[in-house]
């Protein structure tokens, strides 16, 4: 039988209810504060952080434009609303909140993201207002036909800062955690693209600055040796030289002339001592003095500097630079600037120059060098004719242009030190780098003196073992497949030049290289499955592994690198030689870089 309680235990049991029922209100209370003032803060970050993101696009366009006082006027506002935002999401609720696991990311990722919109207001866009036109396309280039290099010098130190601080900033929107919120993963998407577009901008007009006015003439005139590469005739940079030009610049304007096929070339030039190393690698092939070779090695510096050469042996003149392009890159500078037409009327568009320049030409003149290079010259004068006028879309241009060079298919050399120098730390200087990260260069140089490799289709791939030990194990495979077509080719198209090996009609010879990372030693190198023996060289400090072998018509052909490389730091880069195809990549590499 249970005890009855006494008045005063009753009373005492009352009162502890009474105080357990005033601290879960009072808790309650508490957290209720809280999500209010977690919401509250939410709201107003949420609507900051889209108006400061907001403005910031305003701002970007009006640079992109030349309205600088539009651009001073909304950057402004940008990062007054980013202040804003970034007071919500420094508050005390919004980082407790973000310490919550799995719940808390899309907190976390906001607070990121406003502090990202931060730095690009104060440390990017209300500073590139001081640079003004040099921002913008369309005011850098005068008259629609010249560059505007005073603004581009005027505006080089705040460019230089600016574009520091836009690329940390994208590899810190690179870094936003991704979030199981979709409003806030979408807008962390949006703000990524942003970031990156506007770092591409600042870092290109930066690069411009620096090199820009002293190449294009600003202290005096300048001149460069322009070799137009055939790519259907696989070189080390790209192509053969099929034809070449001189350009020539003062005060930012330009003009090409001396615009010649490369039958005013010859191949007996006196030779140019480039090193030990690129003899020993190249010199069998005579790529100083006998301009179909002048350009075997990827380095781009190196065909450069024996295009000056060659140009001083021709005409006397010492050149101050090489630049080299492909049919390719003129696809994309046709799709902005629209198609040329020839004498005859025919029409020469970004959708068939490649096709016509690199294939079709040769069925249409098979019986007719002459005429065919005749032609060839006709389109390049046709193109460089409206690339010297006015330009209508500068914008739209220098985007094709960079794409180009972001592919390799527009690589430049200067004679000068200093631009040199910096021309080499970008896509543009197409090097081979002589630092130690992961590296597996792919190089395939036609040896059937035919056109055959406009129909190679390549398929690389590049793994390498963990970042335990000193050394790994690396392999490097390339699938190469020749996708000659039925039908009826010339013996200048499909045949062999020097067909010592009996190969059939249609095979396709090649020298392929490898530029290894450095150190690295090779186990075997095989071919579908079989051993066989490569050649063992060195480049910039990069063993240089080559094998040579005829791809048959219609088949494919793997050749695979068995190598132990050093456990070297950085990420694996596998640099694409720009020829016509768009090769299929793959990279398993781990990055051994130590925190």
């Amino acid at each position: 039988m249970r005890r009855r309680l006494s008045d005063e235990e009753i009373a005492a049991q009352r009162r502890k209810r009474r105080r357990v029922q005033i601290g879960c209100s009072v808790g309650a209370l508490v957290v209720v504060g809280f999500i209010g003032w977690l919401g509250y803060e939410g709201l107003q970050a949420k609507s900051n952080l889209e108006k400061a993101q907001d403005f910031a696009t305003q701002a970007k366009d009006a640079l992109l434009a030349g309205d600088t006082d539009r651009a001073r006027i909304v950057a402004g506002d940008a990062d007054r609303y980013a202040q804003n935002a970034q007071s919500s999401v420094d508050s005390v609720p919004w980082r407790i909140a973000g310490a919550v696991p799995f719940l808390g990311s899309p907190f976390d990722s906001t607070r990121q993201m406003t502090t990202i919109v931060s730095g690009l207001t104060e440390q990017v866009l209300l500073p590139a207002v001081d640079a003004g036109s040099a921002v913008s396309p369309d005011q850098l280039i005068l008259d629609g036909a010249r560059i505007n290099l005073a603004a581009l010098r005027d505006a080089a130190p705040v460019l230089e800062t600016t574009s520091a601080a836009i690329s940390n900033l994208d590899e810190q929107a690179q870094n936003v955690d991704s979030t199981w919120l979709g409003l806030i993963d979408d807008a962390r998407v949006d703000l990524q693209e942003q970031v990156a577009e506007l770092s591409g901008l600042l870092n290109n007009t930066s690069l411009a600055a620096q090199i820009a006015p002293a190449m294009l003439g600003a202290d005096g005139p300048r001149s460069y040796f322009v070799g137009f590469q055939t790519n259907a005739e696989a070189r080390g940079t790209g192509g053969l030289v099929g034809g070449f030009a001189i350009l020539r610049a003062e005060n930012g304007a330009v003009q090409v002339d001396d615009l010649a096929s490369n039958r005013e070339l010859r191949t007996d030039y006196e030779s140019l001592d480039l090193g030990p190393d690129f003899d020993r690698a190249y010199g069998a092939s005579r790529p100083t003095s006998d301009f179909r070779n002048s350009n075997v090695s990827p380095h781009f510096p190196y065909a450069g500097q024996i295009w000056r050469h060659m140009w001083q042996q021709e005409s006397g003149e010492r050149v101050d630079g090489a630049i080299a392009t492909d049919p390719v890159a003129l696809s994309y500078v046709l799709d902005v600037v629209g198609p040329i037409t020839m004498p005859d009327g025919e029409k020469i568009t970004a959708e068939n120059v490649v096709e016509l320049t690199e294939s079709t030409v040769y069925t249409r003149f098979a019986t007719d060098n002459q005429a065919r290079k005749d032609y060839l010259q006709t389109v390049a004068a046709e193109v460089v004719r409206k690339l010297t006028g006015s330009i209508n879309h500068p914008g739209s241009l220098l985007e094709a242009l960079g794409r180009a060079v972001s592919e390799g298919r527009l690589a430049v050399w200067s004679a000068d030190s200093e631009s040199q120098k910096v021309i080499e730390s970008t896509p543009l200087g197409h090097t081979v780098p002589d630092d130690s990260a992961p590296y597996a260069g792919l190089v395939v140089n036609n040896l059937g003196g035919n056109k055959l490799d406009y129909y190679l289709e390549r398929k690389i791939t590049y793994s390498a073992g963990g970042c335990d030990d000193s050394t790994r194990r690396s392999l490097v495979s390339i699938q190469l497949k020749n996708n000659l077509p039925d039908g009826d080719f010339t013996k200048y198209v499909a045949g062999t030049f020097d067909n010592s090996v009996g190969a059939p009609f249609g095979t396709n010879i090649i020298d392929l290289g490898l530029l290894a990372t450095q150190g690295a030693q090779l186990k075997k190198v095989t071919i579908d499955g079989t051993s066989t023996i490569a050649f063992v060289n060195t480049e910039r400090g990069h063993p240089l592994f080559s094998v040579q072998l005829p791809i048959p018509r219609g088949k494919s052909v793997e050749v695979t690198f068995d190598l132990i490389e050093p456990t070297a730091p950085g990420d694996a880069r596998v640099p694409i030689q720009p020829l016509i195809d768009n090769p299929s990549v793959e990279v398993s590499v781990p990055n051994c870089t130590t925190e």
